[in-house]
């Protein structure tokens, strides 16, 4: 990812490219360093893709969004991507479980109605909230039927 975003970062004429190392929980270091590449005066997009998973409930998850979201202005949009516990729940109990017998940063999936609660008070954009390969099914990936996140886009008005 590093790699990535540092290939980024050479940048182009049409805009500017910034990356930001920080932990989700200091949202005040976060907000602080995107002000600095965004324009906070026009809409932004907030992309938590297959991150908030690693923010387990006593690090209120939902006060972090919700603090992100509070700085962004009207017209701005926050997708989520998240492994569900309710999408083939037997595979994923026996997945998270392998996997965080092996991780440092321990992974928590969550149900429709715990990742619904990312979007209070903002206007889910269609399809909603829905399994991921429900998003574009008119382009099926390979597996995609297989995969057992949920994933959303919500506006803020």
């Amino acid at each position: 990812m590093l790699a990535h975003a540092r290939a980024l970062l050479r940048g182009k004429p049409e805009g500017a490219t910034a990356y930001l190392d920080a932990d989700l929980r200091d949202v005040p270091k976060i907000l602080d360093r995107a002000a600095r590449t965004l324009d906070f005066g026009q809409p932004i997009a907030l992309m938590l893709i297959a991150v908030l998973q690693y923010s387990p409930d006593g690090d209120d998850p939902y006060r972090i969004v919700s603090e992100l979201l509070a700085a962004l202005p009207p017209g701005s949009h926050l997708a989520i991507s998240h492994p569900a516990s309710d999408i083939n729940t037997e595979q994923v109990t026996e997945s998270m479980q392998r996997y965080n017998e092996r991780a440092v940063e321990q992974a928590t999936p969550r149900a429709h109605a715990d990742v619904a609660r990312f979007f209070t008070g903002l206007e889910l954009v269609p399809p909603g909230l829905v399994p991921i390969p429900e998003w574009r099914p008119e382009t099926p990936a390979a597996g995609a039927a297989s995969i057992a996140m949920w994933g959303g886009v919500g506006r803020k008005y």
